[in-house]
């Protein structure tokens, strides 16, 4: 691999981000982008992804527990959409109990609540890409062609 990826976990409030390292093995959280509004949030991500050197979003991807897509979905799909038009290559990950297993660890790891609400976003992105990059060794990022589907849940 010889491309990070950038994932998000897109709320309706914020969107955590993380990164992977450039051999496709552990992902970092890197921040929480307070949401505005389609463009400006676009903006920030694409200059989040400039700053990685990178075009390559796997998003997390809010699926019902019977493995549906809801509303929430549609939500993340749409400004997936307009990733897409910035030149972005859009990827998804299905996210179900991410966040309760960022919350976790931030608990086990003595963060105080406060300080959870800050973060938790940002740990949501990174076991969101972990998970991600433990399925795909080295990233997978040489199937991330665009117009490929064969990413997509």
């Amino acid at each position: 691999m010889n491309e990070r990826i950038v994932c998000l976990d897109v709320g309706d409030v914020r969107i955590g981000v993380a990164v992977s390292d450039l051999t496709g093995t552990i992902a970092t959280p890197v921040e929480v982008i307070t949401r505005v509004g389609w463009g400006p949030d676009t903006k920030k991500i694409a200059a989040v992804c400039e700053r990685y050197d990178t075009r390559l979003i796997l998003s997390g991807l809010p699926r019902n527990m019977d493995g549906t897509e809801g509303f929430q979905a549609e939500k993340v799909r749409s400004l997936c959409a307009q990733l897409e038009k910035a030149g972005l290559i859009v990827r998804y990950q299905d996210e179900r109990l991410t966040t309760v297993v960022a919350e976790d660890a931030l608990i086990s790891g003595g963060v105080r609540r406060e300080d959870r609400k800050k973060v938790v976003d940002k740990v949501a992105a990174a076991v969101i890409l972990q998970s991600w990059l433990d399925a795909h060794p080295g990233g997978g990022t040489e199937r991330w062609e665009e117009g490929s589907d064969a990413l997509d849940p």
